[in-house]
């Protein structure tokens, strides 16, 4: 998105206004509600994630599918049709934000995982997961939803907070 930062383009809406925030928008992505990762078996892939992390709050299930909370959103982890390979075919990634990166990293590789330069691992079906520490992006959580998952005292960091004040989306 970095493409935009210095585009002004008057009143085309949520359009980045550099130093002023976003322009007054008609409609404008707020955020993400779920991801849907395919998965080869999707036992296998709670049971790996329970092995990595100590809470996996399981939705639900449904049909070839399982629902993991995260807080006010979730994944939808959907079983692969046969004889398709799961995964991402061009090579992407999900950048995954926990609590604590080192720990995660670790437990990642506890379980099993290929690591994948240093902050990114491969699950049982071949998706790429880019573990990111909360405090350091600008995603954010309400102090209510924080509460709620046990996670109140997680601060951001000084550079997540200064580029949330460049967008005036921080104090």
């Amino acid at each position: 998105m970095s493409g935009l930062s210095g585009h002004v383009r008057g009143s085309e809406p949520g359009v980045l206004i550099s130093g002023a925030g976003y322009a007054a928008p008609m409609t404008r992505i707020v955020g993400i509600n779920h991801l849907a990762v395919e998965v080869r078996d999707i036992d296998e892939m709670l049971e790996f994630l329970e092995r990595i992390f100590d809470d996996v709050p399981l939705r639900a299930r449904a049909g070839n599918m399982a629902f993991v909370d995260m807080g006010d959103q979730f994944i939808a982890l959907e079983m692969a049709n046969r004889g398709q390979t799961p995964g991402p075919a061009s090579g992407g990634h999900v950048g995954l934000v926990v609590d604590d990166r080192e720990e995660t990293v670790q437990r990642a590789r506890e379980a099993g995982a290929q690591m994948v330069g240093g902050h990114d691992f491969l699950d049982p079906s071949g998706n790429r997961w880019q573990v990111v520490d909360y405090r350091d992006v600008q995603f954010s959580k309400t102090p209510r939803v924080l509460e709620g998952m046990g996670l109140s005292e997680l601060d951001k960091s000084e550079r997540a907070l200064e580029e949330l004040r460049a967008k005036g989306l921080a104090h």
